[in-house]
């Protein structure tokens, strides 16, 4: 389409040139969530009078200073990346967006967390942290700190509860190891969040107990309790459990580990665990770790749902 203007024909089409300038721009964009900065827009020939006329007309959208988001291409994890990108070279998303970003906490609501290398003014939406040293990697795109320096971090903000499950959702993912973050915590030592992440790991950590000392000790938690006993090993709805109360469809399962050490092995029991629910029984799962060290608390639980159904 062409119009003329005293005489002249002037084409509405954009130019070749603009459509490879919109092109690399949107290239861009696709690989970071959706966000650009200034700096990109210029490397791509983008001027700072087109850039105002771009934010004017809603192709760009200012996200944080010098950080726009093009066009609709926003998705989950276009914050995080604008804020990081707002705060430059050696910055990284951390603390509980990170925990988010790799799946071992739900998603955030409050300012994005972002750590860096370098001393930042104050910016609108993100929350800074500063640090000497910042171990960070990348996730979805998104530089992140790496999983064992995402859960330290965690430690000096989460009660000991809500770390710990976020430390065994790291390892259901196989993304750290115990052995990785105690190795990390003395490494850190004098950070916000050693002391209450190594007290932590000790506290998941299993007494070193094979499966049939386990099981003596919980027979042995049982008879001392005179609650009545179970029968053992033996096969009901198709599989084979470690402890069964048949009059009152009670089943009892001894874990070897806290935390389960692969997501085949966590699903496989909680496939297992449905199946026998679905048979009418309830099951209850104890750790090694509980059979030593909450045996009280162990056998409080089993008494409750021996005698739950009783009519006094």
């Amino acid at each position: 389409m062409t119009l003329c203007i005293a005489g002249v024909q002037k084409s509405t089409h954009p130019s070749a040139g603009a459509t490879k300038v919109t092109k690399r721009i949107t290239d861009l964009a696709a690989r970071r969530h959706g966000v650009v900065t200034t700096a990109d827009l210029v490397a791509a020939g983008v001027g700072r009078g087109a850039i105002a006329r771009r934010v004017g007309d809603g192709r760009l959208r200012p996200l944080h200073r010098g950080v726009f988001l093009v066009g609709p291409l926003k998705d989950v994890w276009t914050d995080a990346m604008a804020a990081v990108l707002a705060c430059g070279p050696g910055a990284a998303v951390s603390h509980h967006d990170a925990a988010a970003i790799w799946g071992v906490r739900p998603a955030w609501h409050g300012p994005i967390d972002v750590t860096t290398t370098r001393q930042l003014r104050p910016r609108n939406g993100i929350r800074l942290h500063r640090t000497r040293r910042l171990e960070f990697t990348r996730r979805h795109g998104v530089p992140v700190t790496t999983p064992g320096r995402t859960l330290l971090d965690l430690a000096a903000e989460l009660d000991e509860r809500t770390l710990a499950r976020a430390i065994e959702e790291a390892q259901l993912l196989r993304l750290t190891t115990a052995a990785e973050l105690a190795s990390l915590n003395a490494r850190s030592s004098g950070r916000h969040g050693t002391r209450a992440l190594a007290a932590t790991i000790a506290a998941a950590h299993e007494p070193r107990m094979t499966r049939s000392e386990a099981e003596r000790r919980f027979l042995d938690l049982i008879r001392a309790a005179r609650l009545p006993a179970p029968e053992t090993n033996v096969r009901v709805a198709g599989y084979e459990v470690d402890f069964l109360w048949r009059a009152q469809r009670l089943v009892v399962e001894v874990d070897g580990f806290a935390y389960h050490s692969s997501r085949a092995a966590f699903e496989r029991d909680r496939r297992k665990d449905a199946d026998l629910q679905a048979a009418g029984l309830r099951v209850n799962r104890v750790t090694y770790r509980q059979i030593e060290r909450e045996c009280e608390a162990v056998i409080a639980s089993i008494a409750r749902q021996l005698y739950s159904d009783l009519v006094i």
